[in-house]
């Protein structure tokens, strides 16, 4: 595994955007969309990869291992950050020695369009009074019921706390 030169990303509501220009930030590295690193970024670029989660599934991901090397994988859902980890590598069929990382993003019905709007609308209806109706709720229970109700970002830099500890190990590899 090598150092990524570029952060890759594909966002369908602003999340995953968001947390690719707060990793650029960091680490000074380029970010991309994945349809501007195909002008870009020649095939063979090793890359950090972001991308939105949709039933386990990081969207743009298999797009983006054909081109370039993944180095690592962020996946950007509902869910806490650093959970699904499993079934967010199982889902996309990742080698084991491949770093994942899930963040929390956020929530915002309004910025969904077509499928994808119905199909949460049908999950916040169905989950959502499942989780209403839950007695003994976790806290992160609690709080995927109240982004399921009303929406919002769980966006912050806190959340690539892993993500940046990997890559500053990585830059200290290289070393």
């Amino acid at each position: 595994m090598m150092t990524p030169n570029a952060i890759v990303y594909t966002s369908n509501t602003g999340y995953t955007e968001q947390y690719a220009m707060l990793l650029g930030k960091a680490t000074g590295l380029p970010v991309y969309t994945l349809a501007e690193a195909e002008a870009k970024l020649a095939p063979g670029n090793h890359i950090l990869y972001l991308g939105w989660l949709m039933a386990g599934k990081v969207q743009g991901y298999g797009k983006a291992a054909r081109r370039y090397h993944v180095e690592a994988l962020c996946g950007v859902g509902m869910g806490a950050t650093g959970s699904q980890l499993e079934d967010v590598r199982k889902t996309n069929r990742l080698p084991g020695t491949m770093p994942v990382f899930t963040l929390q993003g956020g929530f915002d019905l309004s910025r969904l369009r077509g499928v994808y709007r119905l199909m949460m609308t049908v999950m916040v209806k169905t989950a959502g009074k499942g989780l209403t109706e839950k007695q003994d709720r976790t806290p992160e229970e609690d709080d995927m019921l109240d982004m399921l109700l009303h929406g919002g970002s769980r966006v912050s830099g806190e959340n690539l706390t892993a993500v940046l500890q990997w890559y500053g190990m990585k830059q200290e590899n290289m070393r």
